[in-house]
């Protein structure tokens, strides 16, 4: 099992067949520092768009709260598609992972 701490923090992503979201889990206190999900973009966006724009938004807000860099916790889903649009937007931002 992937594990975050409060210097480098775990991103998780989870993925169902219509949304995609994400969140920032300092493990050590069990707490989610920041989240997004799909909801908070446009809807008029595609999937794969959506996932990009998901991506952004949390690592805005990762930025934002001081993280600086992260685990990448993809959980089963390949690093493929959605899981990859969403991966690659949020390291365009500054968030390392």
């Amino acid at each position: 099992m992937i594990k975050g701490g409060k210097l480098r923090p775990r991103l998780a992503v989870f993925r169902s067949l219509k949304h995609i979201s994400a969140q920032v889990i300092d493990d050590t206190v069990g707490r989610t520092i920041v989240a997004a999900h799909d909801w908070e973009v446009p809807k008029s966006l595609k999937s794969m768009e959506r996932a990009a724009a998901v991506g952004r938004l949390i690592g805005e807000k990762a930025k934002n709260n001081g993280i600086e860099s992260a685990v990448f916790d993809r959980r089963h889903y390949k690093f493929h598609g959605r899981v990859k649009a969403l991966a690659e937007a949020a390291r365009g931002v500054g968030l390392k992972f």
